[in-house]
């Protein structure tokens, strides 16, 4: 009788665990991904905010055109084509402010479909513009791309045009003032990038550095740089001049990131000081868990190293995501670290990074 209890015993355990790990592991069956990834796109397009061209939307039609690549849901498709209709494929109106470019990434993901030279011109000439206008440098403002979320919004843009028409121009205008923005604001010692000359040159010194007496660096301007250089190295031929610049910086990144990963997966708004900043924050998370996932997809991270950072990433990312299909958690629009920030705090940009994350997760061999 004692075997037979025994026996029962462990076969019961041997169930109970199959069972539990049976259902952590539901976020990452392929039919479960699209599912999560469809109903917050979704719900996030019945929800508009801003406006199409504004850079928060190019964010989020960069996630919803990964999305559509994922799932193959017409409706994605349908909803970029009538986002590109309604601002006539054009830019937004500020010519040298890359904020205004980032929408045009989905523009050229939707030629590459439907070959409709239509959908692309606007864009060609108003960098045709971009490239023979020089930008008025003034006090903060030193260069072009003077903040870090810039390299999320221009580049991949620039690059995806350049890849797309044959024109060279543009990827290599973009390489320069990429270059520019680096050597201003990427911290050698940690890393990471400032958010801007702010948060490097101050009166007062105390200003730079969080309650811990560390560096403040934002967690969601490094997660526009890394998911920004992991489309940038998607495009890029492996022979092309620049591209081990690109890779080195986004190693750099990726190991230094990786190490910051809090206990439930998630990165807090605050890098280096986590303690000041509590709950995980949904954008640059989102970024990172993509930016990550696509490395190790791509061969350019160690799967041994970097997939269980991934894998509880995304587990992490899948609790934020709320009842009725809004990613919840990101943090307002802002340029710094903030607290304000709960499971009814919503952008379009923290569901762009989402979709992004599951387009990169789902192709992940585990």
């Amino acid at each position: 009788m004692k075997n037979v209890l025994s026996i029962f015993l462990v076969i019961s355990l041997f169930s109970l665990t199959s069972f539990s790990k049976n259902k952590q592991e539901k976020c990452f069956q392929p039919k479960q991904i699209k599912k999560a990834m469809t109903k917050a796109a979704l719900w996030q397009l019945a929800n508009p905010k801003h406006e199409l061209y504004d850079w928060t939307n190019g964010a989020f039609y960069a996630g919803v055109s990964a999305a559509y690549k994922t799932t193959g849901n017409k409706n994605l498709l349908d909803a970029m084509i009538k986002m590109g209709e309604a601002n006539q494929w054009k830019p937004g109106p500020r010519l040298q402010h890359a904020d205004d470019i980032a929408i045009c990434q989905t523009y050229v993901d939707l030629f590459r479909i439907k070959k409709d030279q239509s959908m692309i011109q606007p864009f060609i000439d108003n960098m045709e513009k971009f490239l023979v206008t020089l930008f008025p440098a003034k006090g903060i403002q030193q260069i072009t791309w003077w903040w870090c979320d810039a390299l999320f919004m221009a580049p991949p843009a620039l690059v995806k045009l350049s890849m797309t028409t044959g024109d060279k121009r543009f990827m290599e205008k973009s390489d320069r003032l990429f270059h520019e923005c680096y050597e201003l604001l990427y911290d050698k010692e940690e890393h990471l990038f400032a958010r801007d000359l702010g948060y490097v040159i101050k009166d007062d010194a105390s200003d730079l550095h969080e309650a811990n007496g560390k560096k403040i660096f934002w967690s969601r301007g490094n997660g526009w740089v890394m998911g920004g250089l992991a489309l940038i190295l998607k495009e890029l031929p492996k022979d092309y001049k620049e591209r081990a610049f690109y890779e080195n910086i986004y190693r750099e990144m990726a190991e230094k990131v990786a190490s910051l990963q809090q206990e439930d997966g998630l990165w807090r708004a605050s890098l280096l000081d986590p303690a000041s900043y509590p709950g995980g924050e949904a954008s640059g998370s989102g970024f990172y868990t993509f930016a990550l996932a696509w490395g190790i997809n791509n061969g350019l991270l160690s799967q041994d190293k970097y997939l269980p950072v991934v894998q509880k990433a995304w587990k992490g990312m899948n609790t934020l995501i709320q009842p009725d299909g809004h990613v919840g958690w990101c943090q307002p629009i802002g340029a710094d670290p903030k607290k304000n920030f709960s499971a009814e705090s919503w952008e379009v940009y923290g569901t762009g990074a989402f979709l992004l994350a599951g387009s990169e997760v789902i192709k992940l061999k585990k």
